[in-house]
């Protein structure tokens, strides 16, 4: 079932995935300050196709925040968001209403485990894949674990949110 790697730490992520029973690998890697692509730098760093890495991304939809979990290859079609939330106007959120609404730092900002959980919605293309990683609430932190499962664990909604 759950497995962390030596040496993880917890973070309310992992705590949450554990209480859930889900089965995912904590992944940790060697993260670089200078680095601003997280998820590319989470690709390479643990060898992995960058479609099946996933950003988590906060934007404020019709004033409300949500959560976008989109490939690290692409980007995120603000319009698409909002359009499968039934709203008007997406906006990426301000990055300190992100960190505090989250309880995460960026580069670290899991879909799971947040403290104030928002509305979620996974692009549809994460189910291509027999599993996909995503922040585990610190930078130098993937979780590896199905599709199906992180949709279940977020009450997630999929949709085409991504821009290649």
């Amino acid at each position: 079932m759950a497995r962390r790697t030596a040496g993880t730490r917890s973070t309310p992520a992992l705590a949450v995935l554990s209480d859930a029973g889900i089965a995912f690998t904590a992944r940790p890697y060697r993260h670089d300050d200078g680095v601003s692509s997280y998820g590319l730098e989470a690709a390479e760093a643990l060898g992995v196709e960058p479609s099946r890495v996933f950003k988590t991304l906060m934007a404020s939809v019709d004033g409300v925040l949500a959560v976008a979990v989109v490939p690290v290859s692409g980007s995120l079609d603000l319009k698409a968001l909002a359009a499968a939330l039934g709203r008007r106007r997406a906006v990426m959120a301000d990055p300190a209403d992100a960190q505090r609404r989250s309880g995460y730092v960026l580069g670290g900002i899991s879909p799971v485990g947040q403290r104030l959980p928002p509305p979620v919605v996974i692009d549809v293309t994460a189910l291509q894949h027999s599993t996909v990683f995503v922040s585990g609430g610190q930078r130098g932190l993937d979780v590896e674990l199905s599709p199906a499962d992180l949709i279940a664990v977020t009450g997630a909604l999929t949709a085409p949110i991504a821009d290649p």
